[in-house]
């Protein structure tokens, strides 16, 4: 590793699997200190145990205020004021236009919307204290083109890239604020609520996504180490498009 983030203080929520675990060892092995925020205890201390120094775990429902607070003054505390924030927690919930209530809908902007919002508010203040740093909130390619069957997620996850625009022009120049938006990730929360086997989630990439496969957590989790780090220094309001070519179009098999 070359050090990208050497010294920088850096909150990841959603950090107990997936691609917030994968976030939070590679930014750790690039020199940051790492608080990991989660709701799956035991699998966010063993994370962060495994990490070692330079490593916290803290119990984080991102929807709460009070818990953001306490998960900053913890940073604070054993690191130093935030530089960055990686707004990676979310939630999954498939339903169509006709199947869809109102409570999921609620419960998709509460989690996947607000808790990146409240993040924000909450962070703020840390890194001023630290003389600026980088936001960078998780949405995804639904929060760029239709995805069917998942119409409450999708439009929590346009909302996310809406915030972000507007918070970078807010928050420049001190604070850089920029969405990621991955394709499909082989993640556990994906193979939940896919319940399908290997073949079949290949032959349902295979139509859609010109790489034929479904992205790595580590993959996302360099994407956003490039946000994280001063590499990106210019870059902010921006999407960072993880897909596997998912956006360009429908690929054409020869």
């Amino acid at each position: 590793m070359t050090g990208l983030l050497q010294g920088k203080v850096a909150l990841i929520t959603g950090a107990a699997r997936g691609q917030g675990e994968s976030a939070a060892r590679i930014f750790h092995a690039e020199g940051a200190s790492v608080v990991l925020a989660d709701v799956l205890d035991d699998l966010g201390e063993a994370v962060a145990k495994e990490l070692g120094d330079r490593a916290i775990y803290r119990h984080l429902d991102v929807r709460d205020e009070a818990g953001w607070a306490a998960v900053v003054a913890a940073a604070e505390d054993a690191f130093g004021p935030v530089t960055v924030l990686h707004n990676n927690a979310a939630v999954l919930r498939a339903g169509t236009v006709v199947g869809s209530t109102r409570q999921d809908f609620l419960d998709l902007m509460d989690v996947n919307v607000w808790g990146c919002v409240v993040g924000m508010q909450q962070v703020l203040p840390s890194m001023r204290r630290a003389g600026g740093g980088s936001i960078i909130n998780v949405s995804s390619t639904g929060g760029l083109i239709g995805q069917p069957g998942a119409v409450t997620y999708s439009a929590s996850k346009a909302a996310v890239r809406g915030l972000t625009k507007a918070a970078a022009i807010d928050l420049a120049p001190e604070v850089r604020v920029n969405s990621l938006h991955p394709g499909w990730v082989d993640t556990p929360m994906v193979r939940e609520k896919n319940k399908q086997t290997d073949e079949e989630y290949l032959a349902s990439l295979l139509p859609v996504v010109p790489m034929a496969r479904a992205a790595h957590p580590d993959e996302l989790a360099r994407a956003a180490l490039f946000l994280a780090s001063d590499l990106s220094s210019y870059v902010t309001g921006s999407e960072l498009v993880v897909d596997g070519g998912r956006t360009a179009g429908t690929p054409v098999r020869r």
